[in-house]
């Protein structure tokens, strides 16, 4: 692998210097050339060291997606930090924990999340410093910041180091910080993005691509190193929303990724049928597999474009496994029910509850290894071994079966994951925040079938005694003052009693049965 490209920093220097000229990113602010994101990054990057932070600290940054938060991840590379996104439709008691968890000295801010971050950092408890990307707040900016630090030298840094921590929940409820390293990034980036078969993701000089999932999920981070290892340009929107993607594609977008229900907003939006989408030569999906007639509305609204299935996840530095585009049949086919085959270098198989592989055609859980596998969860010991094993081997929670010839499919998850619209969402969580209410004794969160988002969230409680009518309403909005609104229950059901199993373990299995009855698997 070129030495030059082994990471944010070096990568936008590589190109700053043979293709200095071209633009980098495409943001509301403007257009920003690899020359001039050069010298931004090392801007940053300076005053960070010279502000008296140190190698290995960790930088908070709340807001949308935007040019300047991929500059800072390029700049927190440079100076041997680790930068963490954190979600910004996350409640400030959620932020406080993530802010609490990194001791991050420094948090960055956009205007419009100033109060969360006073008040998470209130809640944290080691008082970080907070600097707001605007004006018309009382906090100190960034640009000030930088205006006022006498610039700091740069460390070496080690690509196996990590540069990129974002938060996964868990089972228990506490998010765990998946920590990922440049190597994680970028080193395996030629044997999947230097193959003509890979068409996919062939993203050369001067091509586009488009960040427009969360910066907070690996999918929206994620691209930064896809565009920069790359030497192309990246269309950054702060979030999701049809007119922005038209918008970009109306510039001559060539890829982009997004989740089936984005995607299907997307095609059924009045101003697609009148846009050209030729400039479209691929799209990457993910989170749920694409539903046939959504496959053939895209691909009549995207003649040009190739379809590509991806799956992994935070842990794992996002995808392992593809369904790659000659699998994508418009008149439908068995493999289009599955995640696809391992990407190379990447290993997968499918183990039994003892961790044992078991053959082709036997349900099971995938587990993987390669050089994407994360570095660690941060300052947790216990949860990295649960999850990583001593050979390298890390287990995903997704049961599964392995066919003859390699193919995946995805039949249910171990865990209780859900996922809706494309979030990630933790029953433990939900019902962390519904938990003291006056009118709850028990409540379990489940995910069920849900047309537009893959899966919605349902809470099942069981009243106190003296609970008289339950005002389900009341629970909605009880959550909704603790956690992020997408991990609202939608709907509440009220039943005498919850199920259990002779140990006394909730059987949120045998309350989702009802609603996954007919489906061709347990989960979306």
């Amino acid at each position: 692998m070129p030495e030059t490209r082994r990471c944010m920093g070096s990568s936008i220097a590589h190109w700053a210097k043979k293709t200095p000229d071209n633009i980098a990113i495409d943001d509301a602010d403007g257009l920003v050339s690899y020359a001039e994101l050069d010298m931004r990054a090392a801007a940053y990057a300076r005053a960070f060291t010279g502000s008296g932070l140190n190698k290995g600290d960790r930088i908070c940054w709340l807001g949308k997606n935007s040019g300047l938060y991929f500059t800072l991840f390029a700049a927190a590379s440079r100076a041997g930090m680790v930068i963490a996104p954190i979600g910004w439709r996350l409640a400030a008691p959620e932020v406080a924990y993530v802010l609490k968890d990194t001791s991050a000295p420094l948090l960055i801010c956009e205007p419009g999340f100033a109060e969360t971050a006073q008040q998470a950092a209130q809640a944290a408890g080691h008082s970080p410093t907070i600097l707001c990307t605007g004006s018309g707040t009382d906090l100190p900016t960034l640009a000030d910041f930088v205006a006022d630090t006498a610039p700091g030298d740069l460390p070496e840094t080690d690509p196996a180091e990590g540069v990129l921590q974002l938060y996964t929940s868990g089972t228990t409820g506490n998010p765990k910080g998946a920590v990922l390293t440049n190597d994680n990034l970028f080193k395996l980036r030629p044997l999947v993005e230097d193959k003509p078969e890979h068409a996919w993701i062939d993203l050369k000089p001067g091509d586009s691509t488009l960040a427009v999932m969360p910066c907070a999920h690996i999918a929206g981070s994620g691209i930064g190193p896809i565009a920069f290892y790359n030497g192309a340009t990246m269309m950054v929107i702060p979030e999701f929303h049809p007119d922005s993607v038209i918008d970009c594609i109306d510039k001559g977008l060539n890829q982009f990724f997004l989740v089936p229900t984005a995607l299907q907003m997307l095609v059924n939006w009045p101003r697609a049928k009148d846009t050209d989408f030729s400039s479209v030569r691929s799209v990457t999906y993910g989170a749920a597999p694409i539903p046939l007639e959504l496959l053939r509305q895209c691909l009549q609204t995207m003649p040009k474009a190739l379809f590509c299935q991806q799956y992994g996840m935070t842990e794992t530095t996002g995808t392992i496994c593809i369904l790659p585009p000659e699998d994508h049949d418009p008149a439908g086919n068995e493999r289009m029910r599955g995640i696809g085959v391992a990407l190379p270098s990447v290993e997968l198989k499918i183990v039994d509850e003892n961790r044992q592989e078991v053959p082709p055609g036997t349900i099971g859980e995938i587990a993987t290894r390669s050089g994407l596998n994360m570095l660690h969860y941060f300052n947790n010991l216990e949860k990295t071994a649960e999850t990583v094993d001593a050979d390298g081997w890390l287990y995903t929670g997704d049961a599964a079966v392995m066919d003859e010839d390699g193919y995946f499919y995805i039949k249910d998850r171990v865990k209780d994951m859900i996922i809706t619209g494309g979030e990630n969402v933790y029953p433990a969580e939900v019902e962390n925040a519904i938990f003291g209410h006056p009118q709850v004794n028990e409540v379990a969160v489940i995910g069920i079938p849900d047309a537009k988002w893959g899966e919605a969230v349902k809470a099942v409680i069981s009243p106190k005694g003296d609970a008289g009518d339950i005002d389900t309403d009341s629970i909605i909005n009880w959550a909704r003052e603790r956690i992020a609104g997408f991990k609202v229950p939608k709907t509440v059901d009220v039943i005498p009693e919850l199920p259990r199993n002779a140990s006394g373990k909730i059987l949120r299995r045998e309350l989702r049965a009802p609603y996954w009855e007919g489906q061709d698997r347990g989960v979306n």
